[in-house]
C-alpha cells in the first residue's frame, strides 16, 4: 500500500507516472530530506519515496545537532517534511521494487515514476548481536554512539560489551564520561596493547561470555555472565555491525570499495553517471546532522548537473532554430 503525501497549496497532483521528474530521492532522513529542501527551493521536480523505517526510531532524542539537540528524531522528520512541502515536493510513502536503466523507479505496488536524477539515502540497519535483552533495550539504556548519547549517562555505571572489535575504542572513549566504566569481552579476543590501554586508562576486564541482560521495572539492571555472576550497571554500549541498505545501488552497478561500501566523491556522485548516494548508506559514521550536510551538497551537485544537461538542451535547440530560419 502506497500513501501518497501532496502539497496541494502548490497545485501538485499525485504522481501517475506520465509526468518526469527531475530527480527521485529514495529515503526521508536527514539526508534525503535536505537534498529535497534545497532542490525544490531551486524550483527542480523532486519526488521523496520512504518506507517509514528510520534508523533511529528506536531512540527518544537526538543530539549533536544545532538547534535540535533533544529533539525526538521523528519530530525532525516531520519538520522536514512539512518544510518540503512549501516548496511542491512529492511524498510518496512506499517502497522502490528496482530501477530500471533511464532512469525508471519501480514503486512496489504503483507505476513507474520517470526521473532524470536518482539520489539514494536508504541508510542502514544495525545487525545486532543474538544476546536476550539486547534488541528489546537497543536505543533505551542499551546505547551505541558515546557522542550521540553517553551525556545523558554521565557518571553512571556504564558498560561495555564485547561483541564487536570496536568495543575497545567505545571502552577508552566513555571514560571521558564516567569514571566507572566496565568492558566485558565476551568472546572477544584481546591484545596484550588492548589490556594496556585499558588498565592505563582506569577501565575495568570482567572476563566471561555474557548470557543475557538483566532488566528489572523496565529498566536495565545489569549484565549476567553464563556462570551466573550479574555485573550491576545501569546502562550499556555495544558496537553493533552496520548493514548498508544498498540494494538499489548494487543493482545499478554501483562501485564498491574492499569493505563493501558504496564508493562516492565529496558531493555524493556515484561511478553510474546519474546517481548519488549520502547518509549511512554510504558513510556508516555519519551522524544526522552529518548526513542532512551530505544531502545538501548533493542537492548542490545534482542542481548543477542537471543545469549543465539544460543549458547543452537549450543551446542545441537554439542551433536547430537557427539553422531552420537560414
Amino acid at each position: 500500500m502506497i500513501k501518497t503525501t501532496v502539497n496541494t497549496s502548490s497545485g501538485s497532483t499525485a504522481p501517475t507516472g506520465d509526468e518526469v521528474y527531475d530527480v527521485a530521492v529514495i529515503g526521508a532522513g536527514a539526508a534525503g530530506l535536505s537534498a529535497a529542501l534545497l532542490l525544490g527551493r531551486a524550483r527542480r521536480r523532486v519526488v521523496v519515496i520512504d518506507a517509514g523505517e528510520p534508523r533511529n526510531a528506536p531512540a527518544a532524542h537526538m543530539h549533536g545537532f544545532l538547534s535540535r539537540d533533544g529533539l525526538p528524531p521523528a519530530t525532525l522528520l516531520d519538520l522536514g517534511q512539512a518544510e518540503i512541502a512549501h516548496y511542491g515536493v512529492d511524498v510518496i510513502r512506499g517502497r522502490v521494487e528496482h530501477v530500471e536503466p533511464g532512469y525508471g523507479v519501480r514503486l512496489e505496488g504503483g507505476p513507474v515514476l520517470r526521473v532524470r536524477r536518482l539520489l539514494v539515502a536508504t541508510g542502514l540497519r544495525d545487525e545486532l548481536p543474538d544476546i536476550p535483552g539486547v534488541r528489546e533495550r537497543w536505543g533505551r539504556d542499551l546505547l551505541h554512539c558515546p557522542y550521540c548519547h553517553a551525556y545523558e549517562v554521565r557518571d553512571q555505571p556504564l558498560a561495555v560489551l564485547g561483541t564487536h572489535p570496536g568495543a575497545v575504542h567505545q571502552a577508552l572513549l566513555l571514560r571521558q564520561w564516567s569514571d566507572d566504566v566496565v568492558l566485558l569481552p565476551h568472546t572477544l579476543d584481546l591484545t596484550a596493547q588492548d589490556r594496556e590501554q585499558l588498565k592505563a586508562r582506569g577501565l575495568y576486564l570482567i572476563e566471561g561470555e555474557i548470557k543475557q541482560l538483566v532488566v528489572d521495572d523496565d529498566r536495565l539492571r545489569g549484565i549476567e555472565l553464563a556462570d551466573g555472576r550479574v555485573v550491576p550497571r545501569t546502562a550499556a554500549f555495544l558496537f553493533p555491525r552496520p548493514v548498508p541498505h544498498d540494494e538499489l545501488l548494487t543493482r545499478l552497478g554501483c562501485d564498491k570499495d574492499d569493505a563493501g561500501w558504496v564508493v562516492t566523491d565529496r558531493t555524493g556522485r556515484t561511478s553510474v553517471a546519474g546517481v548519488w548516494a549520502v547518509g549511512n548508506v554510504a558513510d556508516a559514521r555519519a551522524q544526522v546532522v552529518a548526513a542532512a550536510g551530505m544531502g545538501s551538497t548533493a542537492g548542490f551537485a545534482i542542481n548543477t548537473d542537471l543545469l549543465d544537461e539544460d543549458v547543452d538542451r537549450a543551446v542545441e535547440q537554439h542551433r536547430h532554430a537557427a539553422a531552420a530560419t537560414r
